[in-house]
């Protein structure tokens, strides 16, 4: 049974936190666990390119992981199947619980070189891949992040073609690639698509991906939508305590998470990321009480671990 399978049959629905690029981190993944861990984490997206370049030492910490994270899937970007082939070939070794192929990214310089959801546009390309990460994959589940369309919205066409193609899961961003995010999540037509999965693959796992800032939301559109479970975003970037339920988290547990979280980095990834990729986080803990703003734009001057520490 494979890990989105097993997790629906332990707790009825997933959690799942989105891979987001200088985000969703070993690091935060970490201080997740101890302040609220979703049922399924993905890792940074690493380009499948990069990876069989010289370069490859440059993103490889992309899919570094701890035990405590698990499980966690490996999300890949490209284009060329030969290059997912050869990488998945040399990843499994790192057991991941997944593996799992991006066509969602919109960012531009990223669609412009023909990657991510410009694949939207190039289905047999996409058949390609998903054959070559399958060659080399063993017994991994394979899935694919995906949206509604490149400039249009082509659900029956384009997940009645992923269905085919019998992926363990598929996520599914309520978006095409050219909304932005004023443009709300369409989640009828993510219904379509657990409509459609039913009629083609009822053993694919869907989930819904886009706005969804609470638990009981996910709960709320988890049972309206009839998907297995709800992937979340952005919304962990104004909550990291999300996936507890918790609320009125106090400045004290926030002060202390910050310090976890930086004191981590320190022993991690120093070496890899600079000091300021640090500061979205102290923006995420750092909020919601008295004086956070002020403890704030005290925090942002600070250009080492050390000086946030004396500060707070």
């Amino acid at each position: 049974m494979n890990i989105y399978k097993k997790i629906l049959e332990e707790k009825g629905k997933i959690s799942a936190l989105a891979p987001m690029e200088d985000v969703t981190d070993t690091v935060f993944r970490q201080v997740l666990c101890d302040i609220g861990k979703p049922d399924l984490f993905f890792t940074e997206f690493m380009s499948t390119d990069g990876f069989m370049s010289k370069g490859r030492d440059k993103v490889i910490h992309r899919l570094e992981f701890t035990d405590i994270e698990r499980p966690v899937t490996f999300q890949l970007w490209g284009n060329n199947p030969d290059n997912y082939a050869q990488t998945v070939k040399d990843i499994v070794k790192y057991n991941p619980d997944g593996i799992d192929i991006n066509i969602g990214c919109s960012v531009r310089s990223v669609l412009s070189h023909g990657h991510c959801s410009a694949l939207i546009k190039e289905p047999e390309l996409v058949e390609e891949i998903i054959k070559a990460v399958r060659s080399e994959s063993q017994d991994v589940p394979v899935s694919v992040k995906t949206r509604l369309g490149y400039d249009e919205i082509i659900t029956d066409e384009w997940f009645s073609f992923l269905l085919k193609r019998n992926l363990d899961l598929i996520t599914v961003h309520g978006r095409i690639s050219k909304d932005g995010y004023s443009t709300p999540a369409n989640w009828e037509e993510i219904e379509k698509v657990v409509r459609l999965r039913n009629e083609i693959s009822p053993n694919t796992v869907i989930l819904g991906n886009g706005d969804v800032n609470s638990l009981n939301q996910a709960d709320e559109y988890i049972s309206k939508y009839d998907v297995d479970g709800v992937m979340v975003g952005r919304g962990i970037l104004q909550n990291p305590w999300l996936f507890s339920r918790r609320e009125n988290i106090g400045k004290d547990e926030r002060i202390d998470v910050l310090k976890k979280h930086l004191k981590l980095f320190d022993k991690v990834s120093e070496d890899r990321k600079p000091f300021y990729s640090q500061r979205k986080y102290m923006k995420m803990y750092i909020s919601n009480f008295d004086g956070a703003s002020e403890l704030r734009s005290e925090l942002m001057k600070c250009n080492t671990v050390e000086e946030v520490l004396s500060i707070v």
